[in-house]
């Protein structure tokens, strides 16, 4: 069943009615509308279409999914797509859920794709704030836009704490190059989807902000503006973040490669200290008569020469930390 809510004058005096009683209210100047459909719930959004003089293409999109967050301007209504956010801190994963926006000059419509949405946080923020509901339908969708620009900020917030840790990771004695790769590209996959969420975000809110639009009356202005503010940091947070990301997967694939260099030149030095007794031995396994043959001299010159090369290539391959 459709959420709906009744304000008049400012006051919120009916909450639950059957969107049939919709045309009603709308009679009323002094009544302000808001209702929420959820398609996935059986709700439908052609019920209020012909009421609202809803555009067709606006329709459309509202029903069909991915569309880009936007805001477009017809003739009788506004039409806003967004996104809400939320960061899965075990997996690093970000699950978006869509929402269409029908905004006209005295109702405020939403459109779920699915349930995951958290409208009833939406209507939390409403109740605290019912000094501003004289405002109409901007205070309606101040609260809206505030809950989901925040959510944004939320997402952000816990992805910069997630590299952070990555970061960490990066100079550990025993380094876990796969789960660490892993959790790199999954983090920056989160970070591109949520970077893409929110970047659009600046030119909605900064068009709503627009005197022509005739949306925010004065005294919601401030409230837009410190929306605005908070998607304009969450933009530019997502670009460093975006840098930071990428910084981490370089140093990563740097520090590998040194990694192997250093144990290809501990790998060396050992191949050559195992090299002189190999030399050694095997100019004495010789079938010909040799200086201390078959003599015991023979063979403690052989091995005391073994073992003073040896320890004089171990001592100097160590000086140069070679091993």
């Amino acid at each position: 069943m459709a959420r709906t809510r009744l304000y008049r004058n400012g006051v919120l005096e009916a909450e639950g009615f059957p969107i049939a009683r919709v045309s009603d209210h709308l009679a009323d100047p002094a009544a302000v509308v808001w209702f929420d459909i959820c398609p996935e719930d059986g709700d439908r959004l052609d019920a209020v279409s012909e009421e609202l003089s809803l555009h067709r293409l606006a329709v459309e999109d509202a029903l069909h999914e991915h569309q880009r967050a936007k805001l477009d301007r017809y003739e009788s209504h506004l039409f806003i797509t967004m996104y809400g956010v939320a960061l899965d801190h075990d997996s690093g994963r970000l699950d978006v859920n869509e929402l269409a926006v029908f905004v006209t000059h005295n109702a405020l419509v939403t459109v779920r794709k699915d349930r995951r949405f958290d409208i009833d946080a939406v209507c939390g923020r409403w109740d605290e704030s019912p000094d501003l509901a004289k405002s109409g339908v901007a205070f309606l969708l101040h609260g809206l836009l505030d809950y989901v620009v925040d959510g944004h900020f939320n997402a952000v917030q816990a992805l910069d704490e997630h590299i952070e840790a990555l970061e960490d990771r990066l100079f550990d004695d025993r380094p876990r190059d796969k789960a660490l790769q892993r959790r790199t590209f999954e983090l920056r996959k989160s970070l591109v989807l949520l970077r893409r969420v929110v970047l659009p975000m600046r030119e909605v809110v900064n068009s709503l902000l627009r005197r022509d639009l005739h949306v925010v009356d004065e005294a919601m202005q401030p409230y837009y503006q410190d929306v605005y503010d908070h998607v304009l940091r969450e933009t530019e947070w997502t670009e460093s973040l975006r840098d930071l990301v990428t910084t981490i997967l370089e140093t990563h694939l740097t520090l590998q490669s040194n990694r192997l260099n250093v144990i290809t030149k501990k790998v060396t030095g050992w191949a050559a200290i195992i090299a002189v007794p190999t030399a050694i031995t095997g100019f004495y396994g010789q079938n010909v008569p040799y200086p201390g043959f078959e003599k015991p001299i023979g063979f403690w010159t052989s091995t005391a020469v073994i073992l003073l090369l040896s320890a004089g290539l171990y001592w100097a391959f160590r000086r140069k930390d070679w091993i």
